[in-house]
């Protein structure tokens, strides 16, 4: 019986922690969950023109900052509230970012309400459904969708902030709308169930 470690194939992209486990573990992983995807949105939205890497090791931080993402405290942060977290290091301090947060987090709750929730409303872009891609090379994954520039559209309607194609399709990969695991990935054939 050999002790060596299993080679697991993956996607390329994904080099050390934390990015290692949140692919093998979250990537791709299909969401329902309105709490998490807030924290997507709040997530993406703060990695705009940054490494998602950057964004994940402060990802505790954004935890603490987002009141562990209870979207109706978040709604509520003031002008106050919102001077404060742009002097917390555990966060990315862009005084746009952070406004956009609460910004859409009483959009959301908003959308919730006309929907019942928000998951209802950010999958029906997708038909309720993941979409299976079956790409072999990373050069083959858009960084924008029809998919994606429908909901980036609908949000900017609806008033939401940092809510470009590109975010939504980030969004949509990290919360399983879309599977862009490579075929040659473990996760794909995990998700494809």
């Amino acid at each position: 019986m050999s002790s060596e470690p299993v080679h697991l194939e993956r996607c390329p992209w994904p080099l050390r922690e934390p990015m290692l486990t949140y692919h093998d573990t979250e990537w791709g992983t299909p969401v329902r969950d309105d709490v998490k995807l807030f924290e997507f949105l709040v997530l993406d939205g703060a990695q705009a023109g940054l490494n998602w890497e950057i964004i994940l090791k402060r990802r505790e931080g954004y935890r603490k900052a987002f009141a562990n993402y209870d979207i109706a405290a978040v709604a509520s942060f003031d002008a106050a509230k919102i001077e404060e977290l742009l002097l917390d290091p555990g966060i990315i301090r862009n005084r746009r970012k952070v406004e956009s947060a609460v910004i859409n987090a009483q959009r959301f709750l908003e959308v919730q309400k006309e929907f019942g929730s928000f998951h209802e409303f950010f999958w029906s872009f997708v038909g309720g459904k993941t979409i299976q891609n079956h790409f072999v090379t990373g050069a083959e994954i858009p960084a924008v969708t029809p998919e994606a520039e429908a909901m980036s559209k609908a949000l900017v309607q609806r008033g939401f902030k940092f809510v470009g194609p590109t975010i939504c399709y980030a969004i949509m990969q990290s919360a399983g709308l879309v599977n862009d695991h490579l075929v040659s990935c473990f996760r794909h054939a995990e998700l494809s169930k």
